[in-house]
C-alpha cells in the first residue's frame, strides 16, 4: 500500500459472506435429504433437523460477542493512506478460500441423510441464517457507534478468515458513507434518479 497504508475489508462483509452459500447448500441438503428413509426415519430426522437449525444459528449469533464489541470499542480511526476493499472482492475472496470446507460441508450433510434425513441440511441452513443474524447485529452495532468496522486483509489471510481470531490485534474505524456497503454488510442502496 502506499505511504505505509493499509488493506481493508469490512467486518459485517466478511461475516456475511457465508451465510448465503450455507443457506443454499443446507436448503438443498435438507431437501434431498428427505428423499432416502434413513435409519431414524424422516419425521425424527426432520425435528431433529429443526432443533440442529435453532442450536446452530444460535451458537452463530452468540459466539465471540463479546470480542467484537471490545475491539468496535478500541476501533482506531482508518488513515489517510488505507485502502478500503470493495464488498464484492471482499465475499468473493472470502468465499474461494472457503470453497473446499463449504462443497465438504454439503456432502457431509447429504451423506447423512442417510442416517437421519434433512437433519444435516438443516444444521448448515442455520449456520447460514446466523452468520445473517450476526451481520444484522454487526449492523446495529455500527449505527449505535456511527462508524463502520474494518479489519486489516492481512489479518484475514490468517487463520481461515476470522474477522475477531487471534491474529486481529485491532479494528479500524471509519464514518458510515464509507465503502461501498451499508451498516452490517449488505449492500449500500443507491436512491433513484429522477
Amino acid at each position: 500500500m502506499a505511504r505505509g497504508g493499509q488493506g481493508l475489508a469490512r467486518v459485517a462483509v466478511v461475516v456475511r459472506a457465508g451465510a448465503a452459500p450455507l443457506w443454499w447448500l443446507g436448503v438443498v441438503a435438507a431437501g434431498t435429504g428427505t428423499v432416502p428413509e434413513g435409519v431414524t426415519g424422516r419425521r425424527i430426522g426432520v425435528l431433529a433437523g429443526a432443533a440442529l437449525f435453532l442450536a446452530g444459528a444460535a451458537a452463530v449469533v452468540l459466539a465471540r460477542r463479546g470480542r467484537y464489541t471490545a475491539l468496535a470499542r478500541g476501533a482506531a480511526r482508518a488513515g489517510k493512506y488505507d485502502v478500503l476493499q470493495d464488498r464484492a472482492v471482499t465475499v468473493r475472496v472470502w468465499r474461494r478460500g472457503h470453497r473446499w470446507w463449504l462443497l465438504l460441508g454439503g456432502a457431509l450433510a447429504l451423506g447423512s441423510a442417510f442416517v437421519v434425513p434433512a437433519a444435516g441440511g438443516m444444521l448448515l441452513a442455520g449456520l447460514g441464517t446466523g452468520l445473517r443474524l450476526k451481520a444484522a447485529w454487526l449492523g446495529r452495532l455500527e449505527r449505535r457507534r456511527e462508524t463502520l468496522l474494518w479489519v486489516r486483509v492481512d489479518w484475514l489471510d490468517r487463520r481461515g478468515g476470522r474477522p475477531a481470531g487471534r491474529a486481529v490485534k485491532g479494528l479500524r474505524a471509519t464514518g458510515v458513507a464509507a465503502g461501498d456497503a451499508a451498516p452490517g454488510g449488505a449492500r449500500r442502496r443507491t436512491a433513484a434518479l429522477v
